[in-house]
């Protein structure tokens, strides 16, 4: 009886490790735009991705079929929605001018791929609500505001 349990656990943490060696990339990619943060100092995107991955490994035997993919994405965007975005914001990633459920939306959509209506349904909102704030996000990040551009100072230069 152990050996079977000692085998069954052995494949499961197989199958784990290559789906994470398969599909970590991207969704740590997915938790970076979330948290708006640079790709290279990341570290939020990165508690939310082991979180997320560390749900998906906890509930991996009641996949039963279902695309562990899909499971792990689901476990980022609502961890994120549920509180890292109320706490923070962005650090000059690429949507760092979006709020955060505009963010969450674009990367869902854009970025995945997830329909409206699965994205809708994800978040608890009708799905033209999403489709408007989609929209609203991508104007945003195509068309920023104009303006002169944020003055940052450079490390080692003299104040002017």
């Amino acid at each position: 009886m152990r050996e079977r349990q000692a085998f069954q656990d052995a494949r499961r943490a197989r199958e784990f490790e290559a789906f994470v060696a398969g599909a970590a990339g991207r969704l740590l990619h997915a938790a970076t735009l979330l948290t708006a943060e640079q790709p290279r100092d990341n570290p939020r995107a990165r508690a939310l991705l082991t979180a997320a991955l560390a749900h998906t490994y906890a509930t991996w035997d009641r996949l039963r079929g279902d695309d562990p993919y899909d499971r792990a994405r689901q476990q980022v965007a609502l961890r994120f929605a549920r509180g890292a975005w109320r706490r923070h914001r962005g650090h000059g990633g690429v949507l760092e001018r979006l709020g955060p459920q505009e963010r969450l939306i674009l990367v869902l959509r854009m970025y995945e791929g997830v329909a409206e209506e699965q994205t809708a349904a994800l978040l608890g909102l009708p799905a033209e609500r999403v489709g408007a704030i989609c929209a609203r996000a991508m104007a945003t990040v195509l068309h920023p505001p104009r303006g002169p551009a944020p003055v940052r100072a450079l490390s080692g230069a003299a104040p002017s």
